[in-house]
């Protein structure tokens, strides 16, 4: 069944927002496959075949937008979609043993979903939170910041209790006037703009 057939008027108010040519509808894109991710956890292939019809586009140029961006998922995730920074500054502080220590406690690999539906896991770009390294991020929710293997364990023992700790950090991570990173606590990590140096022809400060 079309997902968007008893939802013109919905449809109507996403392609308002945007010009309406050719490229104006192209823009509604992303806005559709969140929608339908919202509702049905992922996008499915007759879902990108509806949105791209939509929009003026192909089912395999929807597939690349989607590739392209993390948050948005092929295959189903569990109730509890566990996504760890992977990037070079998370990479440093530990992301990969954090990351063994989840697939191991868990059994599970990407696009798999544990056997009770719960937990399913994901390598993620930079989720923007370099200065409490490693992250994880519990579905589209908040962060859980400098997550140990410890802490990792905690966590996967409050989620198969029902009871998802309260994240450190909303989304999206708040940055001071000065450029650098600011905790939920107000703490100011990270660098910020002022330690920034401009580089000499020859590459040195």
């Amino acid at each position: 069944m079309s997902y968007f057939a008893d939802k013109q008027g919905l449809v109507a108010d996403i392609l308002s927002r945007y010009p309406g040519t050719p490229q104006g509808r192209r823009s509604a894109l992303m806005p559709l496959l969140r929608e339908v991710q919202g509702a049905e956890g992922f996008v499915s292939e007759p879902r990108m075949a509806e949105i791209a019809a939509l929009c003026g586009t192909t089912a395999t140029e929807v597939r690349s937008v989607m590739s392209f961006y993390s948050t948005y998922h092929t295959l189903p995730t569990g109730q509890y979609h566990l996504q760890v920074c992977s990037t070079v500054m998370c990479a440093l502080a530990g992301s990969d043993e954090l990351w063994d220590e989840l697939v191991s406690q868990l059994d599970v690999q990407p696009g798999e979903v544990s056997s009770d539906g719960r937990f399913s896991v994901q390598k993620v770009e930079c989720l923007g939170s370099c200065g409490t390294a490693p992250v994880i991020q519990l579905n589209d929710g908040g962060y859980y910041e400098r997550v140990t293997q410890a802490r990792c364990r905690h966590l996967l023992a409050e989620l198969r209790q029902g009871r998802p700790p309260a994240p450190d950090a909303p989304v999206p991570v708040m940055v001071n006037s000065a450029g650098r990173q600011v905790t939920a606590s107000g703490e100011a990590v990270g660098a910020g703009t002022a330690s920034l140096r401009p580089l000499s022809a020859g590459g040195q400060p």
